[in-house]
C-alpha cells in the first residue's frame, strides 16, 4: 500500500499550539515527562496488585469479598497499562530511557506484549487516527463503527452485545491476538510481514509463560480450578472492559471524524494535527478520579498532538488546545463526564449498525447526548 501523508504545507494551526506549548514548558523550567507524582501513582498502584495477588491467592477471603477484590484487580491492571505501560510506550513516563523501557515492558506482565503494542499503537493509531485500513484500532468485522465499513447482519444488534464484546477483549488480546501477530509476523494483515528479532522472541514466550504460571498455574495449585477460573474471568473481564471503553471514548463517539484519503494522491488534505482534533474526543477533563485512574487518557486530543508529553501536564495544555481551536476555527469535542461520553458511544455504533437495514440513515435516529464544542 502507498505511504500515507497529510497536507502539512503550512501547518499553521500546529505550529501556533506548539510555541504556546513549548512557552508553557520553558517559562515553568519543568520537564515534558513524568514527575514525581506519577513515580508515586506507579508505585502504588504496583505495590496494590501485588497486594491484591496475595490475598486473593493465598489468604482467600469468602467469595462475597473475593468477587469485588477480582474485579479491583481488573481495575488496577488496567490502571498499571494506563499509567505506567502507556506512558512508558511513549517515552514520556521519566526522563530516564531506561526506566521507559522498564514501565513499557508492564505490559508483559499484563500478559501482553509492548512490542506488538507499541507497532500498532504508537506507530499506526497515532499516525493515522480513524483512517480505514490504517488505523487497525478502528477494524473489526465484530463491529461497525464508521460508514466505509462493510454493513454485516450482525451489526443491528451491536449496540446489545458491545459489552460482551468488549469484556472479553483482553483475554482475547493475550491469548489469541497477540499469538496471530507473533507466527504471522504482521501487526496487522496488511502490514508488512516481519520476522521478530531473537530478544523480542525471547521475551515473548518467557512473558506468556510467566504470565500463565503466576495468574493460572499458581492459584489452580492453591485454590483449585473452579475458584481459579471463576476470580481470573472476573478480573480479565473487568479490565477488558475498562481498557475497551476508554479507547472508545476517546475517538467512537457522535462528532468524530473518519475522513478518507484522496484517491490521486492518496493523501488526507489538511494538517495532520487538526486531524487529530478532528477523529478524538476528550471526556471527564474535570474529574480528578478519572483523571488519575486513566493516566490522562481522558485528555485525548491533548495525547494525541503531543504523545511524548506526559499525562500530568494535559490540563494546562488542554486550555492551549481550546484556546488555539478558537482561534482558528477548529472543531474541539469533549464530552463533561464518562457516563455522557459513553452514551454517545453506544448511539453511534447503534446509528452505525442500522444503516443499510429497513433504509434508515443516519439522521433519522435521535442524538441523545451532545458534546460540549469549541
Amino acid at each position: 500500500m502507498a505511504k500515507l501523508s497529510f497536507n502539512n504545507h503550512p501547518d499553521p494551526f500546529f505550529k501556533a499550539l506548539k510555541v504556546k506549548v513549548d512557552a508553557y514548558f520553558s517559562a515553568n523550567n519543568i520537564e515534558r515527562s513524568g514527575n514525581r507524582k506519577l513515580h508515586l501513582k506507579g508505585l502504588i498502584l504496583t505495590v496494590s496488585l501485588i497486594a491484591l495477588y496475595v490475598e486473593l491467592v493465598f489468604f482467600t477471603p469468602v467469595w462475597y469479598i473475593a468477587i469485588p477484590l477480582c474485579g479491583l484487580m481488573g481495575l488496577n491492571l488496567a490502571s498499571i497499562g494506563f499509567n505506567i505501560m502507556h506512558e512508558g510506550v511513549h517515552a514520556s513516563f521519566s526522563k530516564w530511557k531506561w526506566l521507559n523501557t522498564v514501565s513499557a515492558h508492564s505490559l508483559n506482565v499484563m500478559g501482553g506484549n509492548q512490542h506488538f503494542w507499541k507497532l500498532k499503537h504508537v506507530v499506526n493509531h497515532h499516525t493515522y487516527t480513524n483512517i480505514q485500513h490504517m488505523d487497525y484500532d478502528i477494524e473489526t468485522k465484530l463491529l461497525r463503527v464508521h460508514e466505509n465499513q462493510e454493513h454485516l447482519w450482525f451489526h443491528k444488534y451491536q449496540h446489545l452485545y458491545w459489552f460482551l464484546l468488549y469484556g472479553l477483549s483482553y483475554m482475547a488480546w493475550i491469548f489469541y491476538e497477540d499469538f496471530l501477530k507473533y507466527f504471522s509476523g504482521r501487526v496487522n494483515p496488511l502490514a508488512e510481514k516481519k520476522v521478530l528479532a531473537n530478544n523480542e522472541q525471547i521475551i515473548f514466550w518467557v512473558s506468556k509463560a510467566l504470565y500463565v504460571i503466576l495468574y493460572l498455574v499458581v492459584p489452580i495449585m492453591v485454590l483449585g480450578f473452579a475458584k481459579t477460573m471463576a476470580g481470573f474471568f472476573i478480573m480479565g473481564i473487568t479490565c477488558g472492559y475498562i481498557i475497551a471503553v476508554v479507547f472508545q471514548l476517546a475517538h467512537i463517539v457522535e462528532g468524530t471524524h473518519f475522513p478518507q484519503p484522496s484517491k490521486e494522491h492518496n493523501r488526507i488534505e489538511q494538517e495532520w494535527a487538526i486531524h487529530q482534533v478532528e477523529t478524538t474526543a476528550d471526556f471527564a477533563t474535570k474529574s480528578v478520579v478519572i483523571n488519575w485512574l486513566l493516566g490522562g487518557l481522558n485528555f485525548q486530543v491533548e495525547h494525541h498532538l503531543f504523545p511524548k508529553i506526559s499525562h500530568v501536564h494535559y490540563s494546562q495544555i488542554n486550555k492551549m488546545v481550546k484556546e488555539t481551536c478558537l482561534e482558528f476555527g477548529v472543531v474541539y469535542l469533549e464530552y463533561p463526564t464518562v457516563a455522557k461520553a459513553l452514551r454517545s458511544h453506544v448511539m453511534h455504533i447503534y446509528k452505525l449498525g442500522q444503516i443499510g437495514l429497513d433504509g434508515l440513515p443516519v439522521l433519522a435516529v435521535p442524538v441523545l447526548s451532545q458534546p460540549v464544542l469549541a
